[in-house]
């Protein structure tokens, strides 16, 4: 009888801008990723018996709202390289495709070479230039206003959401190191008192209430011998832990703060569900793309 009850409605609307990649990557990327993350799902006989059919139509429409293979064209360049560079990780990760899904659609599997064909692409869509003029350019005006003026902040800024601006993160202590060398980035990730306690006690997943995360960005420079250093401050990210407060964000509360001047990200307080949909494949590991670095 749970055949009959209502069902939801998988459509596979008009394509607008398919990636254009060479061919072995799209061949990769169709089989692996298409299902959930295109305007082409595939929906096989045994994906339309319920329940499975419940959650395959929730993993597309959820997949295709964090990345949508089929609308990539229609993203500005610096956003075509941060999506292809969070789905490579994600696959390497082993964190997509998801488990499940491979179990049951066992040709779906991205092997070793073919992740080594990904990356490949990726590096060469983001290869790093040495002595990067608008960098460095950007690093010594910024340099120069902190000189000329105090840095410091007033008034906490507040974003839309109503979460307030950290300043004490610069004396938390560091979780891990990223490098985004998708969008010439390097990010330091500081936890408060409570996130380092967890760490240390092993109780990361879930992160316990009152856990903060500071993510710090700054832009990546490279001299012409390859030594890198950090350049111009970009911006600091908050994730806040309260499983009743941000319920409706998946027990996370999110906030940016971009430039030196802080100004919040989001042109509404709904801005926190586009990071929480980013942040999706990770509901295995709370939400949390971050992991400790091992001592």
């Amino acid at each position: 009888m749970i055949q009959f009850i209502s069902r939801p409605t998988i459509e596979n609307p008009v394509v607008t801008g398919d990636i254009q990649a060479p061919q072995e990557v799209k061949a990769i990327l169709r089989k692996a990723c298409y299902d959930c993350h295109s305007n082409e799902s595939n929906i096989r006989w045994y994906d339309k018996i319920n329940p499975v059919y419940w959650k395959v139509a929730q993993d597309v429409k959820e997949g295709r709202a964090v990345l949508n293979f089929s609308e990539f064209q229609g993203l500005a360049k610096p956003d075509q390289a941060a999506k292809l560079w969070e789905a490579v990780n994600q696959i390497q990760s082993g964190d997509m495709p998801i488990k499940s899904y491979q179990i049951v659609h066992p040709g779906t599997r991205v092997s070793g070479s073919d992740l080594g064909i990904l990356k490949k692409y990726l590096v060469s869509m983001l290869k790093s230039k040495p002595g990067d003029t608008s960098k460095i350019n950007a690093y010594d005006k910024q340099y120069g206003n902190w000189t000329k003026h105090d840095s410091a902040v007033p008034k906490p800024p507040v974003a839309l959401n109503g979460i307030e601006y950290i300043p004490d993160y610069k004396n938390w202590k560091v979780v891990t190191t990223s490098d985004r060398f998708d969008n010439g980035t390097m990010r330091v990730i500081f936890g408060n008192d409570i996130a380092i306690k967890a760490i240390a006690e092993k109780h990361i997943n879930p992160w316990p209430n009152g856990t903060v995360f500071a993510k710090v960005g700054w832009d990546k420079l490279t001299d012409a011998d390859g030594n890198v250093t950090t350049g111009a401050f970009k911006q600091v990210e908050y994730m806040i832990k309260d499983d009743k407060k941000y319920k409706s964000t998946a027990g996370w509360g999110f906030a940016r703060f971009k430039t030196p001047k802080l100004l919040p990200y989001g042109k509404t307080k709904l801005f926190a569900t586009e990071c929480v949909n980013c942040h999706r494949p990770m509901r295995d590991n709370d939400f949390v793309f971050t992991f400790p670095i091992k001592h």
